[in-house]
């Protein structure tokens, strides 16, 4: 690989710039000791940027059940329940022909390198498992593992033969999202109180549905609830053996670890990360809300990606020049394009989300190619491994990508990583 090599000083600003080219096999050893090394002394975060422009398409909720179809629908409004106003209400599951719809859209478009979109799919590694849960009369939660198929009545036939083929194909990359979505303390507290909150929930289960949470925000996120004490998230403990328990489910349903994760309402703090890391993960992805920012490496090693595009055509008219002009602020500070597109835009049964998403999204797609010939897109692994190993891809693609490494203070007490 050629590499060059360039240390300067900023003065009192007290940062410093790192660059290599990044084209296909690399002094991986030498890159990673340098950057483990650079500014150990001060503890300082190294941030990243990039020469090329960079694109990585982000989706949450993959796994994770919501209203159980037209059924499910039905009987909700029959208890009293007026759906439809959201969104959120015609929240299903994905189909198998939802997910290959979106696989062969994915396959259509390539990069300067020939490669194709990866979209990174943040799977929930558990639903509640209704019938177990009807049988003990609703009267705490339980779970069934994806690995183990889809809960009470629940049918999706050849869902996960879908996702694997596009896994084979190159164009899904399974990332950890959490178990349940929803924090189970805060259920469990609901519960113990035998209130309203207690018998919405059962309506819901009866159901077959999990929650629905605009219509009940204190259902909180699974490492944080909004009432919870200690700043609501879950101690030190408590996150690791969800960690672990979600770490657990995802290999027995991928046959792999996770290499990155992005926390459910994307509520994680430090706790968070160090669960992540002891975990083996090397990659957290926060959300929108804390604007442009670049990647950065923190002190337990993570690589920190975030999401700067929220492209959800389900939920209003994608501006797709919008887009464009946030793509050229991001690639101007050599940051990549992280957009941020949700499961249920490729859901089809209650409503048919699925068609007009596919559509948007390939047309800025589109739009991106034809503006910025250089264009690559990247997945999680491909960041981390440009970021620590000075390797793109898998070595084959001929391809030079100059990684600039900024060393400057950070201030990193997360709390909230941008928005739900």
């Amino acid at each position: 690989m050629n590499e060059s090599w360039r240390l300067s000083n900023r003065g009192c600003e007290g940062w410093a710039t790192f660059s290599l080219l990044v084209a296909g096999v690399g002094s991986g050893e030498i890159v990673l000791h340098f950057l483990k090394n650079l500014g150990r002394k001060r503890d300082e975060p190294q941030s990243f940027a990039f020469s090329r422009p960079l694109v990585a398409l982000h989706s949450d909720d993959w796994g994770r059940v919501g209203v159980r179809d037209r059924e499910g629908f039905e009987l909700l409004r029959s208890r009293g329940l007026r759906l439809g106003e959201r969104p959120y209400d015609l929240y299903t599951l994905e189909t198998a022909e939802d997910v290959s719809a979106l696989t062969e859209l994915l396959l259509r478009h390539r990069d300067v390198a020939g490669r194709s979109p990866c979209l990174v799919m943040n799977v929930c590694t558990a639903n509640l498992d209704f019938s177990k849960m009807r049988a003990d009369g609703f009267r705490r939660t339980m779970l069934l593992p994806l690995s183990a198929g889809l809960p009470g009545s629940w049918s999706r036939p050849g869902l996960f033969d879908a996702y694997r083929a596009g896994i084979d194909k190159g164009v899904f990359q399974p990332a950890l999202h959490g178990t349940t979505h929803f924090s189970d303390a805060a259920a469990v507290r609901a519960l113990a109180k035998n209130g309203e909150r207690a018998q919405l929930l059962q309506t819901f289960w009866t159901a077959e549905t999990p929650y629905i949470f605009w219509r009940m925000p204190w259902i909180g996120y699974e490492y944080w609830s909004p009432e919870a004490a200690k700043g609501g998230f879950l101690s030190a403990e408590r996150q690791n053996e969800l960690v672990i328990q979600s770490c657990k489910a995802f290999s027995q349903c991928f046959g792999t670890q996770p290499l990155s994760a992005c926390a459910p309402g994307y509520r994680a703090n430090t706790n968070t990360d160090r669960a992540w890391a002891a975990a083996g993960i090397h990659v957290a992805v926060s959300g929108t809300g804390d604007g442009l920012r670049a990647p950065f490496i923190d002190e337990y090693g993570i690589l920190h990606v975030y999401r700067n595009v929220d492209f959800e055509p389900c939920e209003h008219e994608p501006d797709i020049e919008k887009y464009l002009e946030l793509a050229a602020l991001c690639f101007a500070r050599g940051l990549p394009l992280v957009i941020s597109i949700h499961s249920i835009n490729f859901h089809s049964t209650l409503k048919d989300f699925r068609g007009p998403s596919i559509a948007t999204l390939d047309r800025l797609l589109s739009a991106l190619e034809s503006k910025y010939s250089e264009l690559l897109y990247v997945n999680d692994e491909d960041l981390y491994r440009m970021v620590t190993a000075g390797v793109f891809a898998d070595g084959s693609a001929k391809v030079r990508v100059k990684v600039s490494v900024n060393q400057h203070a950070w201030s990193q007490g997360i709390a909230q990583r941008g928005s739900a």
